[in-house]
């Protein structure tokens, strides 16, 4: 069981930012990105025994994040959208620097993305490596690259319009 635990530890700490974000992709909330992450995280615990080397940890643990987003998405019968309006973000006026407002910027056009857009998007900030994002995805790698390439433009309008507001 020890043996379990400290890889188990391993496999979180090495995984657990990057499926946050992936959550995050998918919610736009940072509660329902921590329980998602949290839930994610229960089910590689159940099944740890389960996972037979046949693909890379981080993969398999995409699968597990990517199914239990839907999941959760499914249920709530809502998208992830930009739910913050004027008023909100006004009462909470903080002293941000200019870079986390245009990351806040940023994943608020993230959120805009269809599902499949949301986590390819977010497995590429990640640096996760475009073999693993085709399997996690599953379309080929050349199609795949097309795919970012599409995202990638499409996230840059959005934000420009995001800008111009």
């Amino acid at each position: 069981m020890a043996d379990k635990e400290q890889a188990f530890k391993e496999i979180f700490e090495a995984n657990s930012k990057k499926i946050y974000h992936l959550c995050f992709g998918y919610t736009g909330d940072s509660d329902a990105a921590n329980d998602l992450l949290q839930e994610t995280f229960l089910k590689v615990w159940q099944n740890l025994e389960k996972f037979r080397n046949q693909a890379m940890i981080s993969t398999w643990i995409y699968r597990i994040a990517v199914n239990t987003c839907l999941t959760y998405l499914k249920k709530e019968k809502r998208q992830a959208k930009d739910e913050l309006t004027p008023n909100i973000i006004e009462s909470h006026v903080e002293e941000v620097s200019e870079k986390q407002e245009q990351v806040k910027a940023l994943y608020q056009c993230i959120a805009k993305l269809e599902e499949t857009e949301r986590i390819i998007i977010t497995m590429v900030m990640d640096e996760i490596p475009y073999p693993e994002i085709a399997e996690v995805s599953g379309i080929s790698e050349g199609n795949l690259r097309v795919k970012i390439h599409r995202i990638k433009h499409k996230l840059t309008e959005l934000y420009n319009q995001h800008e111009r507001l």
